[in-house]
Parts: structure tokens; sequence; C-alpha cells
């Protein structure tokens, strides 16, 4: 299995509407799962700390590298990731990782 987690910094001329950003990247990105082969299973976290220096969080998980790259460039995925995140975020982090199982 390979874990996929990012995390997502809005942009400052965004901050204004950062709940409505979330709320809608959460709610979007979730929808994906069960649709795309592969992918086990997908949650969003946009509930962080205070010592979170991150604004939303998605934590992924697929049953191999090849699915975490099939997720990546399939049609839903890109559409979700264009509409509800490459617009309003400035930092992207990711870190992935194979666990065994």
């Amino acid at each position: 299995m390979v874990k996929h987690v990012i995390i997502w910094q809005i942009k400052g001329e965004c901050r204004a509407d950062a709940e409505k950003i979330k709320a809608a990247a959460k709610e979007n990105l979730e929808a994906l799962n069960g649709q795309i082969p592969g992918m086990r299973e997908l949650h969003i976290n946009i509930n962080g700390l205070s010592t979170s220096n991150g604004d939303l969080m998605l934590d992924g998980s697929y049953d191999d590298f090849e699915s975490l790259k099939g997720y990546s460039g399939h049609p839903k995925h890109v559409h979700v990731a264009d509409t509800y995140i490459r617009p309003y975020m400035q930092v992207r982090m990711c870190f992935d990782y194979e666990v065994q199982e």
C-alpha cells in the first residue's frame, strides 16, 4: 500500500474565504472516494491545531505506486484539483511512502 500526504497553505489574498475554500476542497476531494481505480480511501483534514503551519491536509491510501500515479492524472481528480485546490493554494508539500501490510 502507498500513502500520499499533502499539506497546503491558502494564498494570502484568499484568506478571507479560507473556511469556505477548505470546506469545498474537503467535500469535493472526499467525493472521489470509490471513483478512482486503486484508490482505497481519501480523507481531508481542515481543522488543524493552532501549532499547524498548513491549512488543510490530504491523507490518501492507494493499492500501489501505479495506482497513485493513476489517481494523479485521473480526469475526475484533475477537475477537482483545478477547480477547488490550485486556484487558492500558494504552498503544496507532499510526502509519499510505502506501507508494508
